[in-house]
Order: C-alpha cells, then structure tokens, then sequence
C-alpha cells in the first residue's frame, strides 16, 4: 500500500533516528517486519509449538501473483510442508556449505543461485548472510532466520521453515543432499525480502551479490576493458572483492559447452588470484597470471600456464610454492592475463564496503551513501535532455580530498566509483512496477563557489557541461561505474532518462581516498516573517477602492470575518483575466486571517488588512513572472524559485511536501493555491521564531503548544 505524504516523511524520519542509535549495522541489523529472531524462538520453546510466519505465511500470496498467482495451475497441487515432514534426520548443513547445495528448482531465479554459489567461497561472508549454530535438533522450533543488505541497511529476515513441495519434493531450490535444506530456507527469506517467490524470477547474479555483501559491482567488457584493467583486478583481490567472468554464447542452444581449451561458454567463473611470478632465466621478466574456479569442481584451462603445462618449468621452485601450484583436477587453474583477455568477454568486480569484513589487513574502500527520492512535479526532474526540469533533480556534493597512492602517467588524480540504485522496483512488480531507465552525471564545482551549498540552478546547467558521467541511461537496478578525477568538488546529479518518474534510490560513492558525499540542502530560513508595518505612503487609487470595500463589508465594527474576507478578495482576483484562479476558499482566508491576526480577535482590522493586501499585491507579481501566459498558472518545477523570490529557502524535502500538498493532477500551481502555499509558509516561520528564542534553530513543545500552533495555522 503506497504512503501518505505524511506516512512516508515520518516513517523517513524514523529510519533516521533508528540509523542514529546505531541500527542498521552489522552488528544491530533492522528487523524486517519488526521480528526479533531471539524473542520469537524462545516464545515457541515456551509453548513448546513451532512457529509459523503470519507475515510470510504459507499461501498462494507468498507464492507469487501471476503464474504462480491464485489462478495459475501449477500452484494446485502444491502443499508446504517442514523439513522434518519431507524426509528423516533434516539438517541444516550437511559437511559446510558448497555449490553443490544449490540446485536449481521450478523458478527462473538462476540469478541468485549463481550468487548463493558465488558465496559459498568465502566462508566469512556466508556466515554473514546465513548465521551460524542453526538447527533442526537443538532448541529446534520451526524458526530461522537470514540477514541481507537492503538500500543501506542490513536487515535480519525471519523465517518459519515451511517449504513448497510437490509430491514431497522440493518445488524450488534444493541441494544434492536431500536432508539439507540451507539453500532452500535463504531462498525462502529472500522472496520474503522480495513479497513472494514469483518476484526472484529473472535477475543479475550481481543484484543478489551486493544484497548479500552490501558491496557494489562493476562491469568491464574485455574489449573495452580499461588499460589498468589488471591493477584494478589485483587491487580488488586486495580488498577482499569478489570477482566473476564469463565467456558469451551468442547461440543459446551452445550454452556451458566446452571449448577445445576446456573453457565454457556461457558459464560463470569465479577469479580467485592475480599476481606476477618471475621467470628463473631472466628474472627481469615478469609475467602475469591470473587464477580462476570453474564452480563445477572440474573441467580445466588446457592452454599455457594449465595445471601440466610446460610454462611451470620456467619458474623456480619457490615461485610455484608462493603461487601454490597444484596439478589436480579441482576446478582451479592459472592462465597468463593475455590469455584471460583473449578469452573472456566480460568480468564482474563486487567491491566490499569498509564493514563488509574486518579483517584490518585488507585494503578496503571508504564509502558515503546518500538516500533520495525522485518527486513527480519536483524533483523528477528527467536527463540533461529536458534542461527545463532537469536542474530540480536531487543533487549531491562530492569532494575529492586526497590522491591516490600510486597515480597514472604522474597525473595526481581520484579514483572512485559512483553508483545508483533504484529501490523497491522488484518487490513493487506485481503492480506493475518496472526498473526505470536511471543515470547521472558529474559537474564540476566552480572555485568561487566551493563550500556554498546552494541548490545548483538552471543557468548553471545551461551554460556548463559534464565533467564525467555514466555510458548510458539503462534500466537495470544499479548502474555504476569508474572515474578518475583530480581532487576538487562536483556535483553528482542522479535522475530517471524521462522527466515525471516517481521513485525512490540510494547514491553511493566508493573510493580509494577519503571522499565526502552529501544532498545539497539549502539553508532553511525566511527573510521576512516578523510582520512590518503597513506603509504609509499616499494611497493609490486600488488602495481607495479596497479601503471602501473593506468599509461596506466591515460595517461599524471595523472588522471582517473569514467569510467576509472571502467575498472581498475573490471580488477583487475575479477582475485578473490573467490569473488561474478557482477563487480562494473559506479554509485560505481562515489561514490568512490566523497569519495576520495580531491581537487574536479570529477577525481581520483595517490595518491588518492593508498588511495582508499589500503582501498578497508582493506575492502576486511573484506569480505572474513564474506564470505562463497560456495556463496563468505556475508549472510546479518552477514553484522552487517562486517561493525563493518570495523570500523563502526550504530544502528538498520541504518543496516536495509543497508539490504534494499545492500542485494539481497536472503538477500546475493555481494562484489561490500558491498564495495559500505562502501564507502558510510564513506563519510556520513566525511561529518557530516565537517559540525559538535562543535562535539555535531548535524548539521544544508540549502536545498542546503543538496542536494550538498546527490547528490554527
């Protein structure tokens, strides 16, 4: 069910404080769905039952929507059954975990198997992701539970462990030991993350890999691979990455052959080393070499530097041992970095973030995230092809402080990696829900404007081109991608390759060096809250004409009423042709009247009047210049620099909360709706300033002051 404007900002504002006690981490991860793994498995040995998931329960809903939805045919006969019920003596892993616990089952989710696979060959890892001292004899009681990166945070995903079946087999993912049911449960806990089993169908097996490290990966094709391409593999190792190529098949039906070399085609391989070795007649020549695992235990490189090969013996005794050369037919084998070029097409680096293992000796990367949210009307802003829109999207300042430790051609320069990615689109697909076409790109920050943290405008775009950006808008979940640039700020600009597309995403930066990465959020402040006095220059002929409507309306009291102020405006807008207006409402004039309402009497005098007027007169001229001519109303991207000529400077959040509440289905503004927007801001404003009275930028007040002040406004 999507949020509220205010149920999304709140529950915003409470992932923030969670993250501020520390929530999120490693070592204190999120419960998923508010289940406390610990409390929830002593409850069960209590009661002595077994625990049965309501908030994943086992259903056709957790199955999937579509074809493995309620009217599907294959859901008919499936029946969830507990591991204890499928066969005798269940475990939960049988002789540690390996790829050979990972077969797959009825549901295109090759993707995170490969990965799971992929896991499996760094035991630290694994354990992060599928905790240890799980059972089915000790303090069994039919609960489990698995922990996956999610958009930043880590989150701990319980489970009860009843599994689909079909005629008492596994229906999705099982391992060859058919009393081991590991790799079937962490699937289970996955779909759950996910909404069902259905929305795992189809995926990139990097995807799964960051949702179970929290690192982010890279892409190279081998024919456009970078020239550093090998120090960037060594350094990778270095940092504890894991690491991934393959070969291509271009005809489908010649998928995981084998080549005359003994490689597979259309297979995963995993690189498990990159070093040099000396050769023992010229030990100034140094070759590289690179290792690799084909995962299936078996089926080997034949080619130079294979296990046999005749290369071995051009290298001392000690260069074998230090590369731990082995001959058997394991899987594992070196081949020379040419080789690895010339055969493989592409490769897949996942960079571990810095609490991804703790190891200190392992060089890792710093990283900053950033959340944000695209806001139809505001900051959907779209590429650098709708340059109307595109400066309203979220905008991020990146400072570059230190150089790397080992620079290129002696240029001093950064080297980091930047990343998108859009949240929630797999778990929102069976509401048709798609990924986004997503990209960004990198400006440099003038010298003179260094430190300011203003919002970039238009102009800026206009006149200035991208330093760096991504190759290409495309629509996978994350795209990312490596920079060099000298040390200096810019600023990242993330955004949808069409304008109007509503969505959340996280925006990381990964560096060697010490990065900062932060939203650029303008200072929030007002010029002119505190009322100033009406004028007292000569009254011009409009001002005549309001004094005696106000007269004739106020009768001897002197004072008009929110109804009666309705009637006085609207008299007076209904004369602007110019303007878009549906006239200003009862709620309006009630808000005008609490703004202006100095002595508290709920009604309007003739000089808190005139003040209101000549604001409204100010407000007005605002309006026209932002207006466009065929509409006379406001196009809401343009509302930002409206509300910053009227003296106002809000930040992201704020003016998408204005779009939301103020803007119409067709993301225009009105003039009564903006004129309502203003006055709204501005008794806010005061009232903050009243109750702030050491001016730190920070109140404290009882429920009464805060209902008194928010039911009034």
């Amino acid at each position: 069910m999507p949020y509220t404007p205010a149920g999304f900002f709140c529950d915003r504002l409470i992932r923030e404080r969670e993250r501020r006690d520390g929530e999120g981490s490693l070592s204190k991860p999120l419960r998923f769905c508010g289940q406390d793994f610990a409390v929830l498995k002593q409850e069960c040995l209590h009661k002595k039952s077994l625990f049965e998931d309501e908030t994943f329960q086992a259903t056709v809903e957790s199955l999937g929507y579509k074809e493995l939805g309620h009217k599907s045919n294959k859901v008919k006969n499936i029946a969830w059954k507990r591991p204890k019920d499928i066969c005798e003596n269940p475990q939960f892993i049988v002789g540690g975990a390996s790829r050979t616990d990972i077969c797959q089952g009825d549901l295109g989710d090759c993707w995170l198997l490969a990965a799971i696979a992929c896991l499996t060959l760094n035991e630290k890892l694994l354990y992060r992701v599928v905790p240890q001292e799980q059972s089915f004899a000790e303090n069994y009681a039919g609960i489990f539970h698995f922990q996956f990166w999610r958009y930043g945070d880590w989150v701990d995903v319980v489970i009860d462990d009843r599994i689909p079946t079909f005629n008492n087999q596994l229906v999705f993912t099982k391992s060859e030991e058919r009393n081991e049911f590991w790799s079937a449960l962490l699937e289970k806990a996955y779909a759950k993350l996910h909404g069902s089993y259905e929305a795992l169908k189809g995926g990139n097996t990097t995807e799964a890999m960051e949702d179970f490290t929290g690192g982010v990966t890279e892409f190279y094709e081998m024919k456009e691979a970078p020239k550093e391409l090998y120090k960037i593999m060594k350094k990778a190792l270095e940092r504890g990455s894991l690491m991934g190529c393959s070969i291509d098949s271009l005809v489908p039906a010649r998928f995981e052959t084998r080549t005359v070399t003994g490689l597979v085609k259309g297979h995963a391989y995993s690189v498990t080393a990159v070093e040099e070795c000396k050769q023992s007649q010229n030990k100034e020549i140094k070759v590289r070499l690179v290792r690799l695992r084909n995962p299936w235990g078996q089926v080997e490189w034949n080619g130079p530097w294979s296990d046999n090969s005749k290369e071995w013996a051009s290298i001392s005794k000690a260069e074998k041992e230090k590369l731990q050369h082995q001959n058997a037919e394991d899987g594992e084998f070196w081949m020379s970095f040419e080789d690895f070029k010339k055969n493989y097409t592409k490769i897949e680096i996942c960079n571990l973030t810095p609490n991804a293992l703790e190891d200190d000796k392992i060089h890792k990367w710093t990283v900053s995230v950033n959340e944000g949210r695209w806001v139809r009307g505001c900051s959907a802003g779209g590429c650098r092809n709708y340059p109307d829109t595109f400066w309203t999207n979220p905008q991020y300042r990146l400072r570059l402080l230190e150089e790397d430790d080992d620079p290129e051609d002696n240029e001093m320069a950064c080297t980091f990696v930047v990343a998108l990615m859009q949240k929630n689109r797999r778990k929102e697909r069976k509401m048709g829900a798609n990924l986004f076409t997503i990209g960004f790109s990198i400006y440099e920050v003038p010298k003179e404007m260094h430190g300011n943290k203003q919002h970039m405008q238009k102009e800026f775009f206009l006149f200035n081109s991208s330093k760096a950006r991504c190759k290409s808008y495309i629509n996978l979940r994350e795209v990312a991608q490596r920079f060099r640039l000298s040390p200096g700020e810019y600023v990242i600009i993330p955004s949808t390759y069409e304008p109007h597309q509503e969505g959340e995403f996280i925006l990381r930066v990964f560096s060697e060096k010490r990065n900062t990465s932060e939203e650029i959020e303008n200072r929030i402040e007002a010029d002119h809250p505190v009322p100033a006095p009406a004028s007292a220059g000569e009254e011009s002929e409009e001002d005549k004409q309001f004094r005696t409507i106000f007269q004739q309306i106020a009768g001897d009291e002197m004072e008009i009423s929110a109804n009666e102020l309705k009637n006085v405006l609207n008299r007076v807008v209904s004369k602007h042709k110019d303007l878009n207006t549906e006239g200003f409402s009862l709620e309006s004039c009630r808000s005008m009247i609490a703004l202006m309402d100095t002595d508290g009497t709920g009604r309007l005098n003739l000089q808190e009047f005139r003040h209101l007027w000549n604001k409204i007169k100010q407000w007005q001229g605002i309006f026209k210049h932002y207006a466009t001519e065929q509409k006379g109303s406001i196009n809401s991207y343009e509302m930002r620099n409206a509300v910053n000529d009227a003296g106002f400077r809000l930040n992201n959040q704020l003016y998408d909360i204005l779009t939301m509440r103020y803007a119409n289905e067709n993301m225009n503004i009105d003039f009564d709706s903006f004129i309502s927007c203003l006055v709204r801001l501005e008794g806010m404003f005061r009232a903050f300033q009243a109750f702030d009275q050491d001016e730190d930028g920070m109140i404290s007040l009882s429920v009464l002051e805060w209902l008194q002040l928010t039911m009034y406004a």
